[in-house]
């Protein structure tokens, strides 16, 4: 335990991945992870602390992709909003709250080339058509 997240950049995400990776040794259909880093430490404030909170989650990332490739797990990664991708307001002043922009969506699948834009309310629909499932027709289209 630490009394804020920039103390402990990488936070559990060693332990979220091991996890994950367990389960999908173990064929789990669906696994949803939330690796928070960059958001709470985003929250501080702290540029330095933010920098190895994202080295961490992309370390991380890359071991779960190189096993979804190994074991042909479909991949769907985004993110609500942002936060330490903007760490100082136009006056050089700390940032801490959720940025406003558009974020990434990636998508590794079979068949899947291209994506559309789109928004957050067309990640259930895409995330059954990687699965093999058809989306209620009251779901916006998936994204591919």
């Amino acid at each position: 335990k630490v009394t804020t997240y920039d103390l402990k950049p990488e936070m559990s995400a060693k332990e979220v991945t091991l996890a994950v990776l367990e389960q999908m040794k173990l064929g789990t259909d669906l696994i949803i992870v939330n690796f928070a880093n960059g958001d709470m430490v985003g929250h501080t404030g702290n540029f330095e602390a933010s920098i190895k909170a994202v080295e961490a989650v992309d370390a991380c990332l890359g071991e779960i992709l190189s096993l979804a490739k190994k074991l042909d797990y479909a991949m769907l990664l985004t993110s609500d909003h942002g936060n330490c991708e903007r760490m100082k307001d136009e006056n050089q002043n700390p940032l801490t709250n959720h940025t406003a922009g558009s974020v990434y969506c990636f998508v590794l699948g079979d068949g899947v080339k291209s994506i559309k834009n789109g928004a957050l309310n067309n990640i259930a629909s895409s995330v059954l058509k990687l699965m093999g499932l058809k989306a209620p027709a009251t779901m916006d289209e998936p994204l591919f």
